[in-house]
């Protein structure tokens, strides 16, 4: 009787073990297969910078070297949405506006198309450290702490470089939205780019519009100029944006750094100029609403116009002022500074940002770092 009873506990272990073994071979095959065909496949398993979907975040494995060899092809294919992208261009000290910015922007959903444009290795390295694919540097890198000092030779040399960026991404077939970072946006702005024109922007005056006003080209004023932003601009991938860039770029290498000069340079009247020698015949212009894309000179000087407009703005530049902490105490003071307590609600999250006086080094460090692997690696070669 004993052995009668061990029969069937026997026959049940087998029965087991077969089963599990059968589990087993089933799960080992599964992986063989994951293993070598989803690599070939592109699959977001194996997601790498180049990759297309921007669901996912390229690999944090990424060293430094990485990202310095990351171009402006693979970052737009990265991060576009719909054929377009929002990019702006940042230097190192600038980056609590980036976050401040980025905040406002996530509020209307558009934060997966934006592309960073570092003007500094170390904006590059730290964006794509906290936030990785969405940041990029054309080379060359510029100073950190002489890119952000309004009026000076590094200030031009950064908005200076816009129009070819903007250019370069127009010839890779998408659409693009610029924006500085000294904005924050209220509402979506893409409701607002109406028809198929060529380029959108917003008037640069303080002087009140109706609100039915023209969408052509502003008028030229008494001394012949028009005051047009270079600071919010929307372009179609159409070969009228693409002159319009062109003829921009042409401008400002009309008229390069002279310290000399009573007015110094810059790219606004350039792009001005570009605009009255290439608007209507050849490329298709768009002046965005007054009320909704105000001027800081505007917006936050005219506190009547601003309550009889309530509701309707979209855009807020803080223009009309110079200097860092006057910027950030009129945003603090308007209630539109963000960082402080909305800062997980950007990508970046909370930002450590090196103190000014390390800055410089800390980014002349990490370029000397990059040619330094450039010139090895063409050693190699």
């Amino acid at each position: 009787m004993a052995q009668q009873n061990q029969r069937p506990i026997s026959n049940r272990s087998i029965s087991l073990l077969n089963r599990n073994g059968l589990l087993l071979l089933l799960l080992l095959a599964l992986f063989v297969i994951l293993g070598v065909f989803l690599p070939l496949t592109g699959s977001s398993l194996f997601l790498s910078p180049d990759t297309t979907s921007s669901s996912l975040s390229p690999s944090s494995s990424l060293s430094v070297s990485d990202w310095s060899d990351y171009s402006l092809a693979q970052a737009v294919k990265f991060v576009a949405k719909n054929e377009t992208v929002i990019v702006c261009a940042v230097s190192y000290p600038f980056l609590p506006f980036l976050n401040n910015w980025l905040i406002s922007i996530s509020r209307q959903n558009h934060q997966e198309k934006v592309l960073v444009i570092a003007e500094d290795y170390a904006t590059l390295y730290k964006v794509n450290e906290k936030w990785p694919g969405h940041a990029v540097l054309i080379p060359p890198a510029l100073d950190p702490q002489a890119a952000h000092k309004f009026g000076s030779q590094g200030f031009f040399n950064l908005t200076s470089r816009r129009p070819q960026h903007l250019l370069n991404i127009l010839e890779l077939g998408y659409n693009v939205m610029y924006n500085d970072v000294d904005m924050v946006w209220l509402q979506d702005p893409f409701q607002y780019l109406q028809g198929s024109h060529d380029a959108y922007f917003m008037d640069d005056m303080i002087a009140i519009k109706p609100l039915n006003h023209s969408h052509g080209l502003p008028p030229r004023s008494r001394s012949g100029v028009t005051y047009v932003c270079s600071c919010m601009i929307f372009l179609r991938s159409t070969d009228g944006a693409k002159l319009l860039m062109k003829t921009w770029v042409e401008e400002i290498q009309a008229q390069p750094w002279n310290n000399t000069q009573a007015k110094k340079p810059h790219d606004q009247p350039a792009f001005n100029r570009a605009l009255h020698k290439t608007a209507n015949q050849q490329v298709d212009v768009y002046l965005l609403p007054q009320s909704a894309f105000p001027s800081g000179g505007l917006y936050f000087k005219n506190e009547t116009w601003v309550n009889e407009t309530k509701g309707k703005h979209v855009i807020v530049h803080n223009n009309y002022i110079i200097g860092y902490e006057r910027k950030m105490k009129r945003f603090q003071d308007f209630n539109l500074w963000l960082v402080d307590d909305h800062a997980l609600e950007s990508p970046l999250g909370i930002l450590k940002i090196y103190q000014e006086q390390n800055t410089t080094t800390e980014g002349k460090n990490q370029t000397k770092t990059v040619r330094k692997q450039r010139k090895n690696r063409g050693k190699k070669h």
